[in-house]
């Protein structure tokens, strides 16, 4: 299983209108193929700044077969235009 990280900043006073973007566009990422889980987390010391964590079977579920989905173009186009700067993506594998 592979864990896909992401700090999400977004722009200041956009927090609700990215909240709400989100409700739609969580059921897209949800529903293709490998993803396992997906969270959503608001920070309690910087507001603006969101951590996207989801569980993929495996690294290629998400940067293949998300990536190159149609689903994806649609998750773009509801959430890219809230972050300032970009986020950096990483993703994590378990060691115990």
């Amino acid at each position: 299983m592979i864990t896909e990280h992401a700090l999400l900043p977004v722009v200041a006073g956009r927090e609700k209108d990215f909240e709400a973007a989100f409700r739609l566009a969580r059921p897209i990422v949800a529903a293709m193929p490998g993803c396992r889980s997906v969270s959503l987390s608001r920070s309690v010391e910087s507001p603006s700044s969101y951590l996207l964590l989801i569980e993929w079977e495996t690294i290629e579920d998400h940067t293949e077969g998300f990536r190159g989905s149609a689903g994806y173009a649609e998750w773009r186009g509801l959430l890219h235009h809230f972050y300032d700067p970009f986020p950096v993506v990483e993703h994590f594998v378990a060691v115990d």
